[in-house]
């Protein structure tokens, strides 16, 4: 019975992290990892303590990569494996606790710019691609060699992206092959002009064309993998692409192709509710998903501005991981907002095991901002980043005695007419008070005292004065599933 309910504290201490032994062939593991790019990037920086972070399922092949590199550069790697919060982030804080001069990142990386200055290279890995079988696919799916098409991967099959380019433009002339958008160093100087970067890519567009013309084929995934939940990548790029144009995937191994409009409108329509969600609660719950992203602090302080502009209350949660168990030790929030890199807040989450739904910072942003544009029209950003000032899709609260604040709007989930927030933003940007309505208006009391008068059980009641003294006596013994007066049924 206890099983049902906990698991067993040795299976924390028996659990592996990843599968035990190798992964990968000792023959393949330069050519894998490319072991020559990552001696080059130490040699150059001339390091002699490197942190080497691996996912969990690449930790197999940690310990004989990390004796290659110490032995071709002579200098001190240490293995960074479990991370605090998505080990797509740089995990710059546990290179400073090791001392780490420089870290190499192993494995899917979100390619989020990290919150210190730190030298980091990115390995992606390089998955084997039918480059044949996956030109055949995209030939079947683009009939017209005139439509205007961009080649999107997973990252560990993006070194093959402009094989399969070669293999494609003799017969299609507009096509677009995407490349990652690894994060500048700071003190790094390029003089050439950056192309258009969009979902942790960049696109080469020629001048005077938008990435909402383009077509999409993505070059990733598996058979076995039919949910695009469980692809926060691909589920990024779902969310973000135009939805007037086409988007399909294909297996690299077996070049099977599949059409991804009906699972993206699944996915915005699923999006739709959670803003619905959003602006019917009350109380926001912040999720504090990564410290090691830049600008993680004004992406913070701005969630909380806008919740504070709508009337609602907000609560900064640092717990590390968000699971049920964690979440449900609040049940007075209505919604959560994580707050992580692209790819952390489109993580999978197991249907229904979350007491309240978690969104992302953009969904929280079109439902507190009112100048936000309606649904079909505003992009939908992964990154919190594009919401802060001096992004291009960054859109400003309106002004205190703006319409906007006292436009009705009805839910679409309870169908109730939604009041207005009951305080408006300040005009002063740098105060952060907020200027209350006319006094004939009743206030709201607070959402969490409210929650908790409407409880059958508000905890223990002091009665001070009102019960007498008594001696103490023996309580029961034993532990709460099975005391021991209670006997063995």
């Amino acid at each position: 019975m206890v099983s049902t309910f906990s698991s067993p504290a040795e299976a924390a201490l028996q659990r592996e992290a990843g599968a035990a032994g190798l992964l990968t062939p000792l023959d393949d593991l330069d050519r894998v990892y490319e072991l020559e790019r990552v001696v080059g990037f130490v040699r150059n920086l001339g390091c002699r303590r490197v942190a080497l972070q691996f996912p969990d399922q690449l930790l197999g092949d940690a310990g004989a990569v990390a004796a290659r590199l110490e032995r071709a550069t002579g200098s001190k790697m240490f293995i960074l494996g479990d991370t605090a919060y998505g080990s797509c982030c740089v995990d710059v804080l546990g290179a400073e606790q090791a001392g780490a001069q420089a870290l190499v990142h192993f494995g899917p990386a979100c390619l989020s710019p990290p919150a210190r200055p730190l030298p980091v290279a990115f390995i992606l890995g390089q998955r084997s691609v039918a480059l044949e079988l996956c030109a055949k696919a995209f030939e079947a799916q683009n009939p017209d060699p005139t439509v205007p098409v961009v080649l999107l991967s997973e990252p560990a099959c993006a070194h093959a992206l402009e094989a399969l380019a070669t293999l494609l433009r003799p017969r299609y002339s507009d096509l677009v092959v995407s490349s990652p958008a690894f994060p500048l160093r700071v003190d790094s100087l390029n003089p050439d002009p950056e192309p258009l970067e969009r979902f942790g890519r960049h696109f080469p567009l020629a001048p005077g064309r938008c990435l909402e013309e383009y077509g999409a084929f993505y070059v990733g995934g598996s058979e076995s993998i039919s949910d695009p939940d469980h692809d926060p990548d691909l589920s990024r790029l779902l969310l973000g692409w135009a939805p007037g144009q086409s988007f399909f995937s294909c297996c690299p191994d077996t070049g099977q192709t599949r059409n991804e409009g009906a699972r993206a409108g699944r996915l915005r329509a699923r999006r739709h509710y959670l803003v619905e969600r959003a602006r019917d609660a009350r109380v926001v719950g912040l999720l504090a998903g990564t410290l090691g992203v830049a600008q993680h602090r004004e992406a913070l302080a701005h969630l909380r501005n806008l919740t504070q502009a709508a009337g609602k209350r907000s609560y900064v949660l640092a717990l590390g991981r968000p699971t049920p168990a964690k979440l449900a030790n609040f049940p007075e929030v209505d919604v959560f907002v994580l707050l992580a890199c692209p790819l952390g807040a489109l993580a999978p989450q197991p249907s229904g095991s979350f007491f309240r739904p978690v969104l992302t910072p953009c969904e929280l942003e079109a439902a507190c901002n009112p100048a936000w544009p309606p649904p079909g029209l505003a992009p939908h950003l992964t990154h919190y980043a594009d919401l802060l000032p001096g992004s291009p899709f960054h859109v400003p609260l309106p002004p205190p005695d703006s319409e906007l604040w006292d436009t009705p709007d009805v839910s679409l989930i309870t169908g109730d007419l939604r009041p207005p927030p009951a305080w408006k933003p300040s005009s002063d940007p740098g105060c952060t008070a907020l200027t209350p309505r006319p006094q004939l208006e009743l206030a709201e009391s607070s959402p969490a005292a409210s929650f908790l008068s409407s409880r059958s059980w508000q905890g223990l009641q002091p009665r001070l004065g009102q019960t007498p003294v008594t001696g103490a006596v023996s309580g029961r013994r034993g532990i709460a599933i099975a005391y021991e007066d209670e006997g063995s049924s």
